[in-house]
């Protein structure tokens, strides 16, 4: 989804934005078959490199603002969104992370991001300390803490992966879903 919004003095700043908005709720709702996601949980396998097993589970799909939820067993699992460039991209959510984590485009932060991060904060690269090295500008990737391993958000990339380790200043990533959300809190 794309934002313009009007600076004051007449200039015109284009914002590329999906994150969880408060308003959002979910829409059109309904069981799915899983052939007809087919591809969409083969992208996210190879994206991700997981298995997703979800033979014999209870497959919906919904809208969630300019999203597209995937639910399995009433638990969103996936999103499919837009990137900045327009293209359709599918990732987990932080709880489908939960069950299927990864070693592919994750970022490690340190325990003084994490309640920055909990209140829906970019992350920042002065908290960064570990990022998958294949990382490029512009991917979605998953922020985990570094200890436990555990999910934290979900944002673009602003800079590739060694960048992310590497730099000193300035936002790593623009967090788009976040521990502690409305997509988080979601109960069905």
């Amino acid at each position: 989804m794309r934002y313009l919004f009007i600076k004051p003095k007449g200039q015109t700043l284009v914002w590329f934005g999906s994150n969880v908005a408060k308003d959002w709720q979910i829409k059109k709702r309904r069981p799915i078959r899983r052939k007809n996601i087919a591809p969409l949980l083969k992208d996210l396998e190879s994206v991700l490199n997981i298995d997703l097993n979800v033979d014999g589970a209870f497959l919906e799909m919904a809208e969630y603002g300019s999203w597209q939820l995937v639910l399995v067993d009433r638990v969103p699992l996936a999103i499919e969104l837009e990137n900045p460039e327009g293209k359709r991209e599918v990732f987990l959510t932080l709880r489908g992370f939960m069950d299927y984590p990864s070693e592919n485009r994750y970022v490690d932060v340190d325990h003084g991001a994490i309640p920055f991060l909990m209140n829906g904060a970019d992350c920042m690269v002065a908290g960064i300390h570990e990022a998958d090295e294949n990382i490029t500008e512009g991917d979605l990737v998953w922020v985990r803490d570094q200890t436990h391993k555990r999910p934290l958000a979900i944002g673009w990339a602003k800079m590739d992966g060694t960048s992310l380790v590497q730099q000193l200043k300035g936002k790593g990533l623009k967090n788009i879903h976040w521990v502690g959300d409305e997509l988080w809190e979601m109960e069905l």
